[in-house]
């Protein structure tokens, strides 16, 4: 069955609006609008309008969150990466706009964990501090490093 400029204009003005409140990725806004009983087919015109125009760019988009996850966050890459891979980004793009240089990724970690201002001097500390680590996605050597260089100790650290 086939949609007239009517629905589809109608389609095009509440993604619009969905995407003025948030940005999405492609695939975010193709459930948000099935979500609200779209038919297929319009929602994959409206998504292809979208595209065409500008409007919808899951590169822009995955960048925008990787930068705001790892600055507001404190999210490591690999975290980023997945996050971005629920979101329907595709992984070769999910990594790109997660990656970062490594020492601007082992800075951001070391400053994470001197914010917090624990004494890293016993082994558990350290252990809590590279946990605290890689659950936010660091990577298991980078966040060894960053304990051992915010602790100031050699060897000893986690």
């Amino acid at each position: 069955m086939a949609f007239g400029d009517r629905e589809l204009q109608e389609g095009l003005g509440k993604a619009l609006g969905a995407l003025r409140r948030r940005e999405r990725s492609a695939a975010e806004l193709h459930r948000w609008l099935i979500e609200r009983g779209h038919r297929e087919e319009l929602t994959e015109e409206v998504i292809a309008e979208l595209v065409e125009i500008g409007e919808l760019d899951d590169e822009r988009f995955a960048h925008a969150y990787a930068a705001d996850k790892r600055e507001l966050s404190g999210w490591g890459a690999h975290r980023i990466a997945a996050a971005l891979t629920e979101r329907g980004i595709a992984a070769a793009l999910a990594e790109r706009a997660a990656a970062e240089p490594r020492d601007e990724e082992l800075e951001r970690a070391v400053s994470m964990i001197v914010a917090k201002g624990e004494d890293l001097s016993d082994e558990r500390a350290r252990a809590r501090a590279l946990s605290h680590l890689t659950r936010r996605g660091y990577e298991y050597e980078l966040a060894y490093e960053a304990v051992r260089r915010a602790g100031g100790t050699g060897s000893r650290a986690a």
